[in-house]
């Protein structure tokens, strides 16, 4: 059964503190029923929505709403969603993110074995991300 403790919790943010003020990105982390553990970006440097609606691969995925300023993250999409500083930023702050964790799940048999689960929410429904970027915000 998937579980996340706060200690463990605390151990990762300060891993994750020196990678976020190296991007510039101000975010706050959660834990949630205690099986998910949720990095939520609220601003920061880097275009995440903009870059991540340029790439093809990402038309209809999950179907996203380009217009929207939010967006889910989770471990098995980045790696092929972001280019350029947004990839970089996810090639570092993942393994932060899931350091300790494993996964011995077989979805074929209905077996699931995870350490705990983990998201980034870059913004949020009721607050959008804020792109602090002067390149960003003139394109």
């Amino acid at each position: 059964m998937a579980y996340i403790s706060q200690e463990q919790k605390a151990q990762i943010v300060a891993k994750a503190k020196p990678i976020l003020k190296k991007y510039g990105i101000k975010a706050s982390f959660s834990v949630g029923n205690s099986s998910t553990l949720y990095l939520n970006i609220s601003q920061g440097e880097i275009d995440f929505i903009g870059n991540y609606n340029e790439n093809p691969k990402n038309y209809r995925q999950f179907n996203f709403d380009p217009a929207s300023k939010n967006l889910t993250v989770s471990r098995f999409q980045w790696n092929e969603s972001y280019t350029g500083m947004a990839l970089a930023f996810m090639e570092e702050i993942w393994p932060v993110l899931m350091e300790g964790n494993w996964d011995k799940s077989d979805s074929m048999s209905d077996y699931f074995d995870i350490g705990w689960y983990c998201y980034i929410n870059i913004g949020k429904w009721n607050k959008p991300y804020i792109c602090t970027s002067q390149m960003a915000q003139a394109a």
